[in-house]
């Protein structure tokens, strides 16, 4: 793998970088830290789209680019350079057209895919429940086969871009040690949604999903019955190699804000960037920065290869996403006194980058699977 862009990659990601820079981050400042409405994130998605977020992974019989999940994660990091509010609901699309494309019958594909691609459709995927986080097989979230449908039952909780969601695949119990995939349409079959407040990215939409007696066709099952759990981790692998990427990516933003502070900046007679200790936080942020990417990027091209890559993309999650919280922490002492005010986004960055160690597994699990697959030895029972 190598670690430079391709021309076709810089390409792809200057121009994507002008239409961020020129147009949606100053849109995005202007709306300010509320809920961006469903309407407002479907324009920016349509306009990302054209660039390849979403689309760009996937084969062009779907409305894909064709390419690689390399260059994803390369336009994936421009986006969240700018918002991770913005880039959440296009990684959690890419995942699902992925998981439709893989296991869905061709009528579900026809209908969903074409819109995930545009930028015209939102979907969202759920795992999570109240008592169940990192430990998929416990899932409680019932479907009960009643003919030619399922009849759903349970709660989830966590679940990125629920609120703007015309679709859900839905994690479910089928049988006894038995999980599997079932899409239910927001429209016909229904689901109601309540919103979670959080500590950062409140822009986008992480909410709770609430079914009860939802009746779904059993042509809605998303893998074949029993295959959720598989199909999981596979899924898994795609979304930690983006949370590694949003790690690097606010890290990125926040050492760039860094270093035009201190360059700015002057103290004692001098700009502060001349100081030792602040040369020392720069230093160290651009080494780990490129580390982590490196780390992403590794994954990601196992991912295009085919090969089984959980203790790397593992490895990327944790990495990237500690790591922004300290680059974070970092660009925000630069900052001073200024850092703590809304003036300066290296506050918001930092609020965002303490987020990262959760979703997909915390850095403590990830720990844990890197370990297993060096040893053989399950922590898990």
């Amino acid at each position: 793998m190598s670690s430079q862009m391709t021309e076709e990659q810089r390409l792809a990601t200057q121009g994507l970088r002008k239409l961020l820079d020129k147009t949606i981050e100053p849109e995005f400042i202007a709306h300010g830290d509320g809920f961006i409405p469903k309407e407002k994130m479907l324009g920016w998605m349509k306009q990302l789209a054209e660039f390849g977020l979403v689309n760009a992974p996937h084969p062009e019989e779907y409305g894909g680019m064709g390419l690689d999940w390399v260059t994803h994660l390369r336009l994936f990091e421009e986006v969240a350079y700018t918002s991770i509010d913005i880039g959440l609901p296009l990684v959690i699309n890419t995942v699902v057209a992925d998981l439709l494309i893989g296991g869905a019958s061709n009528e579900i594909k026809s209908r969903y895919v074409p819109g995930l691609m545009a930028g015209e459709l939102i979907g969202s995927v759920g795992i999570s429940e109240p008592n169940v986080g990192s430990d998929v097989a416990a899932v409680g979230t019932r479907a009960v086969r009643d003919g030619d449908d399922w009849i759903i039952n349970g709660e989830k909780t966590w679940i990125s871009n629920g609120e703007y969601s015309d679709f859900f695949v839905c994690t479910c119990k089928t049988g006894e040690g038995e999980l599997t995939h079932i899409l239910i349409d927001r429209e016909d079959h229904g689901y109601e949604v309540r919103g979670i407040p959080k500590m950062a990215l409140n822009g986008q939409s992480t909410a709770q999903i609430f079914l009860s007696d939802v009746r779904v066709p059993v042509s809605n099952t998303i893998g074949g019955i029993g295959t959720g759990l598989k199909n999981t981790l596979v899924t898994f692998e795609r979304a930690r190699c983006h949370m590694g990427a949003w790690g690097y990516s606010l890290a990125r933003r926040a050492m760039d804000e860094a270093i035009k502070y201190s360059q700015e900046r002057i103290q004692h007679g001098k700009q502060i960037a001349g100081h030792q200790l602040i040369a020392d936080k720069l230093a160290t942020m651009a080494t780990e920065i490129d580390a982590a990417r490196l780390l992403a990027l590794r994954a990601a091209d196992m991912i295009d290869q085919g090969l089984r890559c959980d203790k790397e993309c593992a490895m990327a999650k944790w990495y990237g996403t500690e790591m922004a919280v300290r680059a974070t922490r970092d660009a925000l002492q630069i900052h001073g006194g200024c850092g703590v005010t809304k003036d300066f986004i290296v506050e918001r960055l930092v609020r965002e980058a303490i987020i990262g160690p959760i979703p997909d597994g915390t850095t403590e699990i990830q720990k844990l699977l890197i370990a297993r697959s060096l040893t053989g030895v399950q922590a898990f029972r």
